[in-house]
Protein backbone atom coordinates (compact mmCIF):
# COMPACT_ATOMS: atom_id res chain seq x y z
CA UNK A 1 0.00 0.00 0.00
CA UNK A 2 1.27 3.46 -0.85
CA UNK A 3 1.35 6.29 1.60
CA UNK A 4 -0.82 9.23 0.41
CA UNK A 5 1.56 11.76 2.02
CA UNK A 6 4.51 10.34 0.10
CA UNK A 7 2.47 10.53 -3.12
CA UNK A 8 1.77 14.21 -2.55
CA UNK A 9 5.40 14.88 -1.69
CA UNK A 10 6.57 12.97 -4.76
CA UNK A 11 4.40 15.07 -7.10
CA UNK A 12 5.56 18.31 -5.50
CA UNK A 13 9.15 17.27 -6.28
CA UNK A 14 8.42 16.79 -10.00
CA UNK A 15 8.93 19.48 -12.61
CA UNK A 16 5.16 19.75 -13.13
CA UNK A 17 4.54 19.98 -9.37
CA UNK A 18 7.08 22.76 -8.97
CA UNK A 19 5.63 24.63 -11.96
CA UNK A 20 2.06 24.42 -10.68
CA UNK A 21 3.14 25.49 -7.19
CA UNK A 22 5.05 28.45 -8.67
CA UNK A 23 2.00 29.38 -10.78
CA UNK A 24 -0.21 29.33 -7.67
CA UNK A 25 2.18 31.56 -5.70
CA UNK A 26 2.68 33.98 -8.61
CA UNK A 27 -1.07 34.24 -9.26
CA UNK A 28 -1.65 34.90 -5.57
CA UNK A 29 0.96 37.69 -5.50
CA UNK A 30 -0.41 39.25 -8.70
CA UNK A 31 -3.95 38.99 -7.32
CA UNK A 32 -2.82 40.85 -4.20
CA UNK A 33 -1.20 43.58 -6.30
CA UNK A 34 -4.30 43.92 -8.49
CA UNK A 35 -6.48 44.29 -5.41
CA UNK A 36 -4.22 47.09 -4.10
CA UNK A 37 -5.01 49.27 -7.11
CA UNK A 38 -8.21 50.16 -8.92
CA UNK A 39 -8.11 47.54 -11.63
CA UNK A 40 -10.54 45.34 -13.47
CA UNK A 41 -7.99 42.56 -13.85
CA UNK A 42 -8.61 40.85 -10.51
CA UNK A 43 -10.84 38.21 -12.08
CA UNK A 44 -8.08 37.12 -14.49
CA UNK A 45 -5.64 36.30 -11.73
CA UNK A 46 -8.35 34.78 -9.56
CA UNK A 47 -9.51 32.42 -12.34
CA UNK A 48 -5.93 31.38 -13.15
CA UNK A 49 -5.23 30.85 -9.44
CA UNK A 50 -8.30 28.64 -9.06
CA UNK A 51 -7.46 26.63 -12.21
CA UNK A 52 -3.85 26.12 -11.08
CA UNK A 53 -5.05 24.93 -7.67
CA UNK A 54 -7.56 22.55 -9.30
CA UNK A 55 -4.89 21.05 -11.56
CA UNK A 56 -2.47 20.84 -8.65
CA UNK A 57 -5.04 18.84 -6.67
CA UNK A 58 -5.90 16.66 -9.69
CA UNK A 59 -2.25 15.75 -10.28
CA UNK A 60 -1.39 15.43 -6.58
CA UNK A 61 -4.27 13.04 -5.92
CA UNK A 62 -3.59 11.19 -9.17
CA UNK A 63 -7.11 11.92 -10.39
CA UNK A 64 -5.91 12.44 -13.97
CA UNK A 65 -5.42 8.67 -14.22
CA UNK A 66 -8.81 7.90 -12.67
CA UNK A 67 -10.96 10.35 -14.64
CA UNK A 68 -10.59 8.99 -18.17
CA UNK A 69 -13.23 10.97 -20.09
CA UNK A 70 -11.12 14.18 -20.00
CA UNK A 71 -7.95 14.37 -22.08
CA UNK A 72 -5.74 15.90 -19.38
CA UNK A 73 -2.65 16.76 -21.46
CA UNK A 74 -4.70 18.87 -23.91
CA UNK A 75 -6.76 20.43 -21.12
CA UNK A 76 -3.65 21.38 -19.16
CA UNK A 77 -1.90 22.61 -22.32
CA UNK A 78 -4.82 24.88 -23.25
CA UNK A 79 -5.07 26.18 -19.66
CA UNK A 80 -1.40 27.14 -19.67
CA UNK A 81 -1.41 28.57 -23.18
CA UNK A 82 -4.51 30.72 -22.63
CA UNK A 83 -3.14 31.94 -19.28
CA UNK A 84 0.16 32.92 -20.94
CA UNK A 85 -1.61 34.86 -23.69
CA UNK A 86 -3.99 36.63 -21.29
CA UNK A 87 -1.19 37.54 -18.86
CA UNK A 88 0.90 38.89 -21.75
CA UNK A 89 -1.90 41.13 -23.02
CA UNK A 90 -2.85 42.30 -19.53
CA UNK A 91 0.77 43.01 -18.56
CA UNK A 92 1.38 45.07 -21.68
CA UNK A 93 -1.77 47.10 -20.98
CA UNK A 94 -0.75 47.66 -17.34
CA UNK A 95 2.78 48.72 -18.26
CA UNK A 96 1.62 51.09 -21.00
CA UNK A 97 -1.02 52.72 -18.77
CA UNK A 98 1.41 53.17 -15.89
CA UNK A 99 -0.13 54.81 -12.82
CA UNK A 100 -0.01 53.02 -9.48
CA UNK A 101 3.22 51.26 -8.50
CA UNK A 102 1.31 48.12 -7.65
CA UNK A 103 0.01 47.99 -11.23
CA UNK A 104 3.52 48.38 -12.65
CA UNK A 105 4.84 45.61 -10.38
CA UNK A 106 1.82 43.47 -11.31
CA UNK A 107 2.60 44.11 -14.99
CA UNK A 108 6.21 43.00 -14.54
CA UNK A 109 5.15 39.93 -12.56
CA UNK A 110 2.55 39.28 -15.24
CA UNK A 111 5.35 39.09 -17.81
CA UNK A 112 7.11 36.58 -15.56
CA UNK A 113 3.81 34.67 -15.29
CA UNK A 114 3.59 34.75 -19.11
CA UNK A 115 6.98 33.07 -19.32
CA UNK A 116 6.09 30.55 -16.60
CA UNK A 117 2.74 29.59 -18.13
CA UNK A 118 4.31 29.55 -21.60
CA UNK A 119 7.02 27.18 -20.42
CA UNK A 120 4.38 25.02 -18.74
CA UNK A 121 2.42 24.90 -22.02
CA UNK A 122 5.56 23.98 -23.98
CA UNK A 123 6.45 21.03 -21.75
CA UNK A 124 2.81 19.93 -21.50
CA UNK A 125 2.08 20.07 -25.24
CA UNK A 126 0.63 16.66 -26.20
CA UNK A 127 2.16 16.88 -29.68
CA UNK A 128 5.66 16.78 -28.17
CA UNK A 129 4.96 13.49 -26.40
Amino acid sequence: STDRGACCTNFLCTQKGILLFAEIILCLVILTLYSASPSGYISLSLIELILAIIFFIIYTCDLHTKIQFIHWPWTDFLRSLIAAIIYLITSIILLVERGYRSRIVAGILGLIATALFGYDASITCPMRQ
